[in-house]
């Protein structure tokens, strides 16, 4: 024993330092890791039980764990025991497992026979593999290897037993545990009502128990090969395989054995192949979704005949386990190959070649039609009401008489443009922001509906004083207050936004007495330490000028918005979830003290409610006099029969793994923008997954009936929704197999034309007058024009798309029945009413507004293009875009200085929205406007004909350019003035600007007074208004711009 110990001093080093040490190490990094992952458990718990929905997380916790435990045993049980059977039933008994003092011996003496200096551990492993190697070609006989193996495999059996199936089986759970969902919609089996064609099973069928039936035949077949493997392996080591060069023998017990778990592969086989005919309504890999005429013909008969073979050939396994003949499985598994080959891929070949190709129109006819309705009841376009709108391009004086309601709410204010207005104007601190994309809402002004931009005044994280851990999760926690404007109006006297909810210390017509503070909201920090005894520590807001103390008012959080930690327990395991030492060490986390995060709305719905696809964007709101915001969430599903799948929404994707054919806003969110707190609503009460999902969380999502008149008046047709409804209705509009098939009337979205990125125009919320209906509604819109190829390039309208979204009535509980009506105006296929591609065309074409857009842009001023507005009014298509004018400089913001309009090819440009629609209507439009919406105060010009004949005077008169170019440079004044902030400048250019355009105005009207022209008598907002203001309606000269 000395001999051999000092023979090899490196090897009983190695033990000894591994040993205890090695050992306590791994145990240590263990409870670590239990540590971690449970403090990770416990948080979770705490978020969850704070916010009102630990139900959730129990029951998908209890889900999930259910769903590993269960896999891991269905794996790990049949492998241990395939495994002991074949240990069990081994040829020859297995050699005795020799002591460790005999073998240690033993070793010793072979080392002393081979070598009397030591080995180094190099050495030992260079011989191992030499061993090795001998017995892989054979310089050892068969049955000497196999000694040696299966003494080795003894040492371990007992072990080997057990953890090899035990790891298997976790890391096959491991992957099975995000199918936890489909398990919880099995379990809760709902009915759509509605059958599909092919086999006249309910689409719940399809929904809820296809997925779980394919997850069971994907795992059993997982199990049964691990089982296989496994029982080779353990045969091999224990003879009941021999490999010889004279062949390779097997044991009977290894042969009944794989007997066995052949014929329940096979059966397993089966009943994939028998599910396989249900999916081929499912599949999307050709022209149209669902089982074509190839498939109902011969892959879903062939499907039927080979899972009836494969049970047969199963039978015949079953019977070789006892009997012992091979002959007849043999045989029936090489039919089955050629079956599966033929029947499955040469015979369909044939059908599609020699029966659908030559005539695949009538073939497939009622197939097509069957996607055609399955795609259109799936996206909701089933209840689209399509109207024939045979649009005019004519105009005439007080064509829009009947269209008030539509033209005095049209949005001047563009949401994606105005942003940097708001932050110029009511940011106040540079650690507050504004989302760069705003929301579009309505409130009820004096009793009357009011179109309204809104945004919330956020925290932003990146802009707060100081870099240290205390400012950033202690003092600055909070935005404050919300800030709205009018959407049809501008301050007549700049452009700028006219707001009727603003300031600090809020005032407004909105609510001067609601809860402004925002702890949750898009920009939130990632946490924050709030509330607490003692003194007030954060930031609440900067005081106004009236306020007697100057300084930023301090304050403390006062609700229950997030987990506490004033215990040692929850203020270690914050500590760790984000690893912070200073949540355990810090003055600041005190006695009552809570942590928020998770704050961003949308999240926050997603974790309460992790069955929905929420909408890519939510939208302030002052409910009750609290600012709540409003989530739109989608059940979908992409297992709907014969459905076109769908992958695409505004933000570029949508449904449950970024594909779905089936789409219900099932649910509206809210969530309290100072506490967090989330209130989840069916909108949708008979969409079956909804259903579903509130047998598997009952109590968590409330009847629509419970939300207040207020907040149901504040509710929008969903963004991203309608965006995937009008992206499949480019197709789906028609309604006849022959139509689709044909594919010669597929539409297309316009691309917005106000920039060069490509993209689709977005849908606009707008209150709208539809043709035939009595009064206006807030409504979500969108045009469509012919698909772009390039064979046809024709930019013109053939469709208009309007969903109603007013919800409210004025009582609790109660929502119109109009909400969410699809109204869809289709135009001739021979239009030539111009799409918003060529109406923007006709605008810079046009040579007076060319003119003007120069002049706005001198110096370094920059002119921005609004959204285009697309209106059917007057028997036509109306576009109205604002135009803004924007200076350089750090403090630049876009003030709104014109108005462009188009109906046909009538261009109006003017300063005011009723100045361009009297330039393109004869002079005057019939709408009634009750407010000024232009940056231009005045009254609308008179556009009459002869304004026409007088403009080349206007243009040439010495006096009246002298005056433009004085009010020019006193606007350019203006500008440099407001971006340096010396603001007695900016009052004295002010002053220039308003002489130089009162002396413009009065020299024109004495030119219009000596037989000129019909000029506005009222000051106009930039140095081009008098000259705009006068222009008659100009027609676009190239034809070949429509086309």
């Amino acid at each position: 024993m000395t001999a051999s110990a000092s023979a090899h001093p490196n090897r009983a080093g190695r033990k000894r330092r591994f040993g205890p040490l090695g050992w306590t190490l791994v145990i240590v990094a263990a409870l670590i890791a239990a540590f971690v992952f449970a403090t990770q458990v416990y948080t979770d718990w705490l978020w969850f039980s704070q916010l009102g929905f630990g139900g959730v997380f129990v029951t998908e916790t209890l889900l999930k764990a259910g769903v590993f435990v269960v896999t891991a045993l269905l794996v790990a049980v049949p492998l241990w025991a395939s495994m002991s059977y074949a240990v069990k039933h081994a040829e020859e008994p297995a050699p005795a497992a020799e002591s460790p003092q005999k073998a240690k011996q033993q070793g010793s003496d072979s080392e002393e026979k081979t070598s009397e200096k030591p080995q180094s551990a190099r050495g030992e492993l260079q011989a191992e593999a030499e061993e090795l190697l001998r017995d892989m070609f054979g310089q050892h006989s068969f049955e000497d290897s196999m000694v040696k193996y299966r003494r080795s495999v003894e040492r371990i059996r007992k072990a080997l037993l057990l953890v090899l199936p035990a790891v298997l089986g976790v890391l096959v759970a491991t992957t099975f545990i995000t199918q936890w969902d489909t398990v919880a919609l099995f379990f809760n089996y709902q009915e759509f009502g509605v059958k599909d064609p092919e086999f006249g099973l309910d689409i719940g069928f399809f929904v809820f128990t296809l997925p779980f039936l394919q997850l069971l035949v994907k795992l059993f077949s997982v199990v049964l090969v691990l089982a296989g493997l496994g029982g080779i392996m353990m045969h091999y080591f224990y003879g009941g395989i021999r490999v010889q060069p004279g062949g390779m023998g097997t044991s009977s017990a290894f042969r009944r054995h794989i007997a066995v778990l052949l014929f329940l592969f096979l059966l397993v086989r089966a009943g994939g192949f028998w599910l396989d005919r249900y999916t081929t309504v499912q599949q999307q890999s050709g022209r149209w979704a669902g089982a074509m005429y190839t498939d109902t013909n011969s892959i879903i008969p062939v499907k039927a005949i080979l899972a009836i073979s494969a049970v047969l050939v199963a039978v015949f396994f079953l019977m070789a386990a006892s009997t012992h003949r091979w002959r007849l499985p043999l045989i029936g598994t090489a039919m089955l190959v050629i079956v599966a080959l033929v029947a499955g891929g040469v015979y369909p070949w044939i059908v599609q070649r020699f029966q659908v190709v030559p005539n695949e129109q009538a073939a497939q006819s009622e197939f097509i039609q069957r996607n055609i309705d399955a795609t259109r009841y799936a996206y909701g376009l089933d209840k689209v009401e399509t109207t024939p709108y045979d649009a005019t391009i004519n105009t005439a004086a007080g064509g829009l008489s009947g269209s008030s309601p539509t033209i005095e709410n049209i949005r001047l204010l563009d949401p994606n443009v105005v942003s940097s207005a708001f932050a110029q104007m009511q940011q106040f601190r540079p650690y507050y922001r504004f989302d760069t994309n705003l929301a579009v809402d309505r409130y009820s002004i004096d009793k009357k509906t009011q179109d309204t931009v809104i945004a919330a005044r956020e925290l932003n994280p990146s802009q707060t004083s100081g870099e240290s851990w205390y400012n950033r999760h202690v003092v600055y926690t909070h935005g404050y207050g919300v800030i709205a404007a009018y959407g049809n109006q501008v301050d007549p006297a700049n452009g700028n936004p006219k707001f009727m909810q603003s300031g600090i210390k809020a005032t407004g017509v909105i609510s001067e007495n609601y809860e402004p503070r925002i702890y949750f909201g898009m920009s939130s920090p990632q946490y924050s330490i709030v509330g607490g005894n003692g003194d007030q520590l954060e930031l609440d807001r900067p005081q106004s000028a009236d306020e007697a103390n100057s300084a930023d008012a301090k304050y403390t959080f006062t609700g229950s918005g997030g987990p506490r930690v004033d215990s040692w327990l929850n203020r270690l395991s914050y500590a760790i979830k984000f690893q912070s030492s200073d949540i355990l060490l810090s003055d600041a986390v005190r006695d009552g003290s809570q942590i928020l995060y998770e704050r961003n709305p949308m999240d926050r719905v997603r974790k309460a409610a992790p069955y929905l696809q929420v909408d890519s964007k939510a939208y302030p709101a002052i409910v009750n006099n609290r600012v709540v915001w409003i989530v739109d969430g989608y059940t979908t599903t992409n297992q709907f029969p014969y459905s076109q799948g769908n992958t695409q929404d505004s933000s570029g994707s949508q449904g449950r793994g970024n594909s779905m054919n089936y789409i219900r806003n099932s649910v509206k969110a809210t969530v309290d923008a100072y506490d967090g707190s989330v209130n989840l609503y069916a909108w949708d009460e008979d969409d079956p997954i909804l259903k579903a999902w509130r047998g598997v969380f009952p109590g968590t999502v409330k009847s629509y009936k419970e939300m207040s008149a207020e907040l149901i008046s504040h509710v929008r047709y969903p963004n991203d929704m309608f965006s995937v409804q009008r992206s499949m209705l480019n197709k789906y509009h028609v309604t006849s197999a022959h139509s689709l098939y044909a594919g010669d009337d597929v539409w297309s979205i316009p691309n917005d034309p106000t920039n060069d990125s490509g993209r689709p125009i977005p849908p606009y919320y707008l209150s709208l007058q539809m043709p035939g209906d009595k009064q206006a509604h807030f409504s979500l819109t969108s045009s469509f024009i012919p698909q772009q190829s390039d064979s046809n390039s024709r930019n013109v309208m053939y469709g208009f798309l309007a969903a109603n979204g007013d919800a409210g009535t004025g009582k609790d509980g109660e929502r119109s029945p109009d909400y969410g009506k699809l109204r869809l105006l289709e135009l001739p296929r021979s239009s030539v009413v111009p799409g918003p591609g060529q109406a923007q065309n006709i605008f810079n074409s046009d040579a007076e507004v060319s003119n003007q857009l120069n002049l706005l842009r001198r110096g370094s001023s920059e002119v921005i293009n609004g959204n285009m507005l697309t209106l059917p009014v007057a028997g036509g298509i109306l576009y109205v875009q604002p135009v803004y004018v924007q200076s350089s400089g750090d403090a630049k913001y876009p003030r709104l200085q014109r108005v462009l309009v188009s109906f046909g090819d009538k261009v109006g440009f003017a300063p005011s929205l009723e100045e361009a629609l009297n330039q393109v209507f004869g002079g005057s439009s019939g709408a009634k406007i009750d407010k000024p919406t232009g940056s231009n105060a005045s009254q609308p010009a008179d556009s009459s004909s002869g304004a026409g004949e007088s403009k080349g005077a206007d243009a040439t008169s010495g006096s009246l350019k002298q005056a433009l170019s004085d009010a020019a440079k006193a606007m350019q004044d203006s500008d440099a003035a407001m971006k340096k902030g010396d603001w007695a400048a900016y009052g004295e250019a002010q002053k220039r600007l308003n002489d130089a355009l009162q002396k413009a105005v009065e020299i024109e009207g004495k030119q219009s007074s000596q037989g000129g022209s019909g000029a506005s008598s009222s000051p106009s907002a930039t140095p081009a208004a008098s000259a705009s203001a006068a222009r008659p309606s100009v027609s676009a000269s190239a034809s070949a711009s429509r086309q």
